[in-house]
């Protein structure tokens, strides 16, 4: 008789392989596809992340876009804005179908932080990157 119980294999999730870890410098990114849905991969402030590449707008392919500095205000001394400037650390990076913009760290949409993209977990083992799917 065949035992019903999930073995530990099936309970363990997929790893795809995205590449070689040295192959990536700051602010890198890849697309990778899984069959059903694609994920973006970037390398950002010395770790990688990766997101569905799947805009919540439209379903546009939201991780393909330019990777921008947030645009911050620049306040006076009574707190007055003063002009604004792109952030050096907080980068987004911005689907190219209608320019919804995402937190590269956390994959928020910019307009609304309550909504966000579905990231994925990535191992680096043995000098590889793998996204865990």
């Amino acid at each position: 008789m065949a035992d019903s119980a999930p073995s530990a294999y099936s309970s363990r999730m997929a790893e795809l392989r995205v590449g070689a870890a040295a192959e990536f410098t700051e602010g890198d990114r890849t697309i990778v596809s899984t069959g059903s849905e694609e994920i973006g991969v970037f390398l950002h402030q010395g770790r990688f992340v990766a997101y569905a590449n799947r805009c919540l707008h439209q379903g546009g392919p939201a991780c393909e876009g330019v990777l921008i500095g947030k645009v911050e205000a620049v306040l006076g001394t009574d707190q007055a804005v003063i002009g604004e400037r792109f952030s050096s650390t907080r980068i987004n990076f911005v689907c190219p179908w209608h320019g919804w913009e995402y937190d590269l760290a956390t994959g928020e949409c910019a307009a609304d932080r309550r909504r966000r993209l579905r990231r994925f977990d990535v191992v680096e083992r043995d000098g590889d990157v793998y996204v865990v799917v």
